[in-house]
């Protein structure tokens, strides 16, 4: 049987169902709203009718929606919820000062990510802030790197200029802009490119996490990647995915 995992996040929550690395009917709805109860219920009523569920995962790093999703799957009878912390088994040691303050995305896309590719291994999740999750050779989950992501330069760029407009992320079809979006749009995108670059690069020199292979996950990831001379492998489902298993290792312990 199935469970339903759920990854709330700034901008969007995404919700699945998962067994045995499997995931599949994905959809997504927005993290906020006077209607998100009544939207929660919905969305567990069509993925319950989907496949009888064994249980749940919640993952959330917007605390204000982590109760409505609580009280979502208590009115479904959806039961039992596995909600990611550090003290969950992760599949992965954690050797980080504050582990409370980890983000819960940011376990479970290690948690899959050194499923999928070992040890030592760099994620970059391209959300709302693009975060960079590290995992030693000793396959400890060590820390990492947060930088804003592509929404926040674009839209910070339209809010804080009087003539600057709001972009859509498209590809650009030449080297300089002929015009202020396509201007913006080539910033945006070989800007984005040339951080990512930097900061894999600064990671890979601690001697631990030198030759880490690199996984990407999130809505921007192909399009900030696209070009790059660095082999990242593009795993849109990786937080999904890696949910999926967190409720493997958890759910006989709830």
């Amino acid at each position: 049987m199935a469970c339903i995992v759920i990854d709330v996040g700034n901008t969007s929550t995404s919700l699945a169902l998962a067994r045995g690395g499997r995931v599949w009917n994905a959809r997504r709805t927005p993290s906020h709203g006077v209607d998100l109860l009544e939207r929660a219920g919905r969305e567990l009523a069509a993925l319950a009718a989907a496949a009888q569920p064994e249980g749940a995962v919640l993952c959330s790093v917007v605390p204000a929606a982590s109760g409505v999703w609580r009280r979502a799957l208590r009115a479904a009878g959806v039961r039992p919820v596995v909600e990611v912390t550090h003290r969950i088994r992760l599949g992965v040691s954690v050797r980080y000062p504050r582990p409370e303050t980890i983000g819960a995305d940011r376990l479970a896309n290690a948690c899959e990510a050194v499923h999928a590719h070992g040890a030592p291994v760099i994620v970059a999740d391209f959300g709302t802030a693009l975060t960079f999750d590290v995992v030693d050779a000793s396959g400890a989950y060590v820390g990492g790197v947060i930088a804003p992501g592509l929404p926040l330069m674009t839209d910070y760029l339209y809010e804080k200029t009087a003539l600057l407009p709001r972009v859509t992320l498209k590809a650009a079809s030449t080297a300089f802009g002929r015009s202020t979006t396509a201007a913006m749009r080539i910033g945006a995108r070989v800007g984005y490119r040339g951080m990512v670059r930097e900061v894999v690069t600064h990671l890979r020199r601690d001697p631990e996490v030198a030759g880490a292979a690199l996984c990407a996950t999130g809505g921007y990831a192909r399009w900030a990647l696209h070009g790059l001379d660095m082999p990242f492998r593009i795993d849109p489902l990786l937080t999904l995915r890696g949910l999926g298993r967190l409720f493997d290792l958890n759910a006989g312990e709830t």
